[in-house]
């Protein structure tokens, strides 16, 4: 196959509509925009969330309390499982998972997760474990290290 050979799949394209040609296209005349205004102009149109004038909604809604989306801690989830991947014995954190291609960052710390099943004895040094995470890494003779 040669790059002059190729061409879109039948049914992919279609032919682009022409407005204004004629009257049994539908789209003769005004070209589907109307009579005069601001949308029939060139270069017309309002922005998103224009209400004509009125007080848009956005700015009707009151805006109270505090949200902490912002501030809040950001943790890289890891799942056990995905451990099982280090050899038994191994102390395991950030920096290995990083190297591991487990995770890409470390943000603000690590979690580890209980999906999946440990079959080793690890070492997992973590800022946050769930429950039933630290209960599968003891039950395969690991330990869980808060740092």
């Amino acid at each position: 196959m040669k790059i002059h050979d190729l061409k879109p799949v039948n049914g992919s394209t279609s032919r682009r509509k022409r407005l204004g040609r004629g009257t049994s296209s539908g789209v003769g005349k005004t070209c589907g925009k109307g009579h005069k205004g601001q949308n029939a102009r060139s270069g017309g149109g309002v922005r998103p969330g224009f209400e004509g004038g009125q007080v848009p909604l956005h700015r009707r809604i009151p805006k109270r309390g505090f949200s902490n989306v912002r501030f809040a801690a950001k943790y890289a989830l890891v799942n056990l499982n995905s451990l099982n991947s280090f050899k038994a014995g191994t102390s395991v954190d950030a920096e290995k998972l990083i190297e591991a291609k487990i995770i890409k960052n470390s943000y603000d710390g690590v979690k580890i997760l209980a999906k999946g099943d440990l079959s080793k004895k690890l070492t997992i040094k973590a800022a946050k474990f769930s429950k039933t995470a630290v209960e599968k890494i003891e039950a395969a003779g690991g330990k869980a290290e808060v740092i």
